[in-house]
This record gives structure tokens, sequence and C-alpha cells, in this order.
């Protein structure tokens, strides 16, 4: 009985082995020929064999090409790289930091490939895919190649942007061709995990014309999902389940569900969605641990404090600031990493490096009164975040930055949170006419993140003064009556007004604090968060002890 792995290396590579054996043939048959010709004609004849070895090989490459490319498909040919068995991936689950509840719902996931004997007896339905929905960074990857290492089945990746071409068809080729390498991998091993990542590329809701075309993603995505309705459970002549209709297809996005086409997301395509978020704070610990373990590293640093700073950092974030902070550390001579790194670390990515610009005197002063008026108001108004640095070096596009930190994660905003984001965006342009009587071109970018948010809270949020309830940004413009646009946007006004008058008002009262945060600043151009803590408590304005 020849072994179920020798048949599918005999389906996959049949052309090969028939190469191989008709050349040893031919190579065979030509020695014999030699040998029997006498030497004068032996001689000429091995002496014009390279000539016509070259000449025959070039034929040939250009008649396999030209065969490749108009009836095979020859852009449709996937890489022999992207099939790798699970061992070989070799990501365990405890490489998986910081996703616990998601773990063990992928652990179900890995007990129902495993075990589909078991779920067919009691009637249960077999899983043929499971669509991964999240942002950049957390996992989504990693997560499927510990699936196909736990479960140790061939696991098959590609991008969506793999089965994109310029070429009409060729997406549909390419899926086709994924599907048949995946079954010939099921038949040998049992089973199969394709994996599919940013999905979005040719999962998004179809367009169709009213003239009869369609986009070259229709005809792709039509495809997959005939490919993935042919994963029915067919039986052998003993009325067994044929393994080569063990095939799992994980999808991978970073778009939100609604984007994605209703036909993908229904039950017997994609049946299990796994929704994965930013790690909380207590995954945030163990993320850090992790990373800091691969690295030489201070043994008092707290990793609960850095938790605590990194909110909304996804797992790469993290990673990212640990490989950042080595760099520094390297830099600044040490052999460890120490906090002070990890904290430049941290800015460099959120903030940017620092550009050695020459600023006039008046420049430098009125970016220090720009930002001690946002620290100011965000320290005594806001209700959530806190001051983590003040800097008034430039970086980016920018002469200077009030860097700020959630204390901890908010999922959903209140009407206070976001007045108080309207007031510390006006709190730069109130301090600088405080000072100058005039304002900087500093403004515009406040202004710009205070009028979304405002004009949010009147059109969609139902946060205005008045009785505007519901979301006015769903209904066509063209339907919203010249009166109802104007007084939306008085009531935008009128946010705006009211919260600049309590930021004038504040600033006015506590103008102590104001100059004393702008002369510190000038002299030291950057003050850390327990620097500004002690100014504030100096003047009698401390806060619930910070998390920092």
């Amino acid at each position: 009985m020849i072994p179920r792995k020798w048949k599918m290396y005999l389906k996959m590579y049949w052309v090969k082995f028939a190469i191989v054996a008709v050349v040893i043939l031919l190579v065979a048959l030509a020695v014999i020929g030699l040998n029997s010709l006498e030497s004068y004609y032996r001689n000429i004849t091995l002496a014009t064999m390279p000539v016509n070895l070259l000449m025959v090989s070039l034929n040939a490459i250009i008649f396999v090409y030209m065969y490749m490319i108009f009836m095979r498909g020859g852009f449709s040919k996937l890489s022999q790289k992207l099939r790798v068995h699970g061992e070989f991936v070799n990501i365990k689950w405890s490489d998986v930091i910081g996703m616990e509840n998601v773990k063990a719902e992928a652990m179900e996931v890995v007990q129902l490939i495993m075990d589909r004997a078991r779920v067919k007896k009691i009637g249960g339905k077999i899983l043929r895919g499971i669509l991964m929905l999240g942002p950049p960074g957390c996992g989504k990857t990693y997560l499927a190649k510990a699936i196909a290492t736990e479960s140790g089945l061939p696991f098959v990746s590609m991008s969506g942007s793999e089965f994109v071409e310029i070429f009409v068809g060729v997406g549909a080729a390419r899926v086709r061709a994924l599907f048949k390498k995946a079954r010939e991998l099921a038949y040998g091993y049992g089973g199969c995990i394709v994996f599919i990542d940013e999905l979005d590329a040719i999962a998004r809701k179809r367009v169709f014309s009213a003239f009869g075309g369609t986009e070259e993603t229709n005809s792709t995505q039509n495809q997959l999902l005939a490919e993935m309705d042919g994963l029915q459970e067919l039986k052998d002549k003993s009325g067994e389940p044929r393994p080569e209709q063990n095939i799992i297809i994980i999808g991978a996005t970073n778009a939100p569900e609604d984007m994605l086409d209703r036909a993908l997301r229904r039950p017997g395509r994609f049946d299990r969605i796994i929704y994965i978020e930013k790690p909380g704070l207590e995954d945030r610990e163990k993320l850090f641990a992790y990373y800091l373990g691969k690295v030489q590293y201070d043994k008092l640093l707290d990793v609960g404090r850095l938790a605590r700073k990194a909110v909304y950092k996804s797992p790469a974030d993290i990673e990212n600031i640990i490989k950042e902070a080595a760099l520094v550390a390297t830099r600044n001579g040490r052999d460890a990493i120490r906090l002070e790194d990890i904290s430049e670390a941290m800015e460099r990515i959120d903030l940017g490096l620092k550009r050695q610009l020459t600023m006039t005197p008046r420049e430098k002063e009125t970016t220090a009164y720009h930002e001690a008026g946002h620290a100011v108001v965000l320290y005594i108004l806001h209700p959530t975040n806190d001051v983590f640095k003040i800097s008034i070096i430039p970086r980016k596009d920018t002469l200077g930055v009030t860097y700020s930190q959630p204390k901890e994660e908010l999922y959903s905003y209140t009407k206070d949170k976001l007045l108080a984001d309207i007031k510390v965006s006006l709190a730069g342009y109130v301090a600088e006419k405080m000072r100058f009587g005039v304002t900087s071109t500093g403004v515009s970018g406040d202004f710009k993140d205070a009028t979304r948010i405002a004009h949010s809270m009147v059109w969609s949020l139902g946060m205005s003064g008045a009785e505007f309830l519901g979301d006015y940004t769903a209904i066509p413009e063209s339907q919203i009556s010249e009166d109802l646009k104007e007084k939306l946007n008085q009531e935008t006004d009128k946010i705006f007004q009211l919260c600049l008058k309590e930021v004038e008002a504040l600033l006015i009262k506590e103008k102590p604090i104001l100059e004393k945060l702008v002369n510190d600043l000038l002299a030291k151009e950057e003050l850390e968060y327990d620097e500004v803590e002690a100014i504030f408590m100096e003047f009698g304005k401390a806060r619930t002890k910070s998390a920092w």
C-alpha cells in the first residue's frame, strides 16, 4: 500500500518526476549511440554537442515561457515558499502575549480542527473559516501561526494584495491555485490551514456596474466564495470524509467589519469572527516583561509603571519601544536599558525626532506661552488626561508640544471629556493672545481639532445646549434645510465661545502658574512630569496621586 504522503508528492510533482525519467532515458540512449559510432564521427558529434545543447535549451526556455504565459496562467503561479509545515512555523501559545481572551477562543478553534470526528458525531458543523478583526500590530498573524503550530498542520500564507494584478483573471487564477495546493497538502497531512492576511484587499463590498461590467476584484472574490463553498464534506467509497476537504481558512484584516462583503461573513464561509483589541493594563505588563526579557535592562524598572504609560499601545508598539530604548541606551554608552531610555524611546516614536532649528527669542517665547497654556488647562480641567511632558524643542512639523496621556483606557467619551479637549486646544491661542495681543500660525492645528470635536458634538452626538438630537451627518446635505444648518452651526460656535470664555477666565486666574511654566521652559526647554507636578503643587494645585 503506497503511503498517502507519497501519493500526495506524486500528484504534486508528477511532471518533474516524468521529466527526470525522460532525461535519464535520453542520456542513456545518447551514450549507447555514441559508443556505436566510429571515432571520427564520435569526435564531430562531441564537438558540436555544446552548441546544439545551447540552442535546444534556448528554444526550450522560450517555448516554456510562452506556454506558461498564454496557456497555463503563468502569472498566477504560487511560490513554493508559501507552504510551511505547522511544526516549522514554531510560534507557540506561550509566544502569544497580551491577548488571553482571544487565545482561549483560538484554542477552541484548534481543538475543533484536531477533533473533527467528535464534532461530526454529535451532529455539529465543521468549522470552515475564521475571520480575525482588529487594529494593526495586535497579533493577528502571530495568532494564526500559533494555531498552525498547535494543530501541526501545513500552513499556507498569502497577502490579499498578492491576488490583485492589472491582468484580468489573474486574481481568480491565483485563488484556484492556492486552493489546489491546499487540497494537495490536506490530502497528504490530513488537513491544511490557509491564512490570507489583509483580506480587505479582495473582500470589500463588491461593486456592480449598470452596464454589465464589474471590477477585477469582484471576480477574485467570486472565485474565493466558490472555493469556500466547495469545502463540503465529500466522502470516499468507504463513507469516510475525504482528507483533501479538511481545510481551514483564516482571514485577517484591519478594516471595519461592515466594509467586508456580506457574502463572505455569512455562516458556512467565515463561521467564526475573532475580535482582537489592543491590550489592557495586565496584558501590557506581560508584554513589557516579555520583551524586556530579551534585552539587558535595569532590574529596578517598574514594569507596572511602564504599562500605565503605554495606554492604547499595541504589542507591536511595545516591542518597538523596547528596540528603540536599546538603541538609545547604546547611544548613551550604557550596557542596560533604564527608565529614561524607555521614556526617550516613547517620545521619539510618539513625538518624532528633535529638530535643530534656530528660533528667534520671540518665536521661542511664543511657543513657551502656547505650550504652557495647554498644560495649565489640561492639568486643572481635563477629567481623563494628564500632562506627561512639556517641550519647546521642535519635533516633526511643530515648534513645541504638550505631551498628554490618558490615565486609563476609555472606550467611550463623555461630554465633559470632549469639552475638555476643546478647552485644551484653545488654551494655546488664549495664552498667546494674553501675552502678545496677537497669535501665531501655531494655533491652526489646535483650531482644526477643536472644530472637528465641536462639530461632531452638535451634528452627530446630540451634545449641544439645544435639543438637536440625532446624527445629521447621516442625512444627505441636500435634504437638510439652510435654516437647520444655520442653527446647528450656531450651536457649534456657541460651544466654541463658552469654552473660550472659560479658558480665558482660568488662565487669568492662574497667571502665576502660567508664568512659572513659561520661565522654566525658556530656561530648560523641556519639563518632565515630576517637574510639572512640582510646579502645580508649589501653587497649591496638587491633584489626586497620579498613576505615573
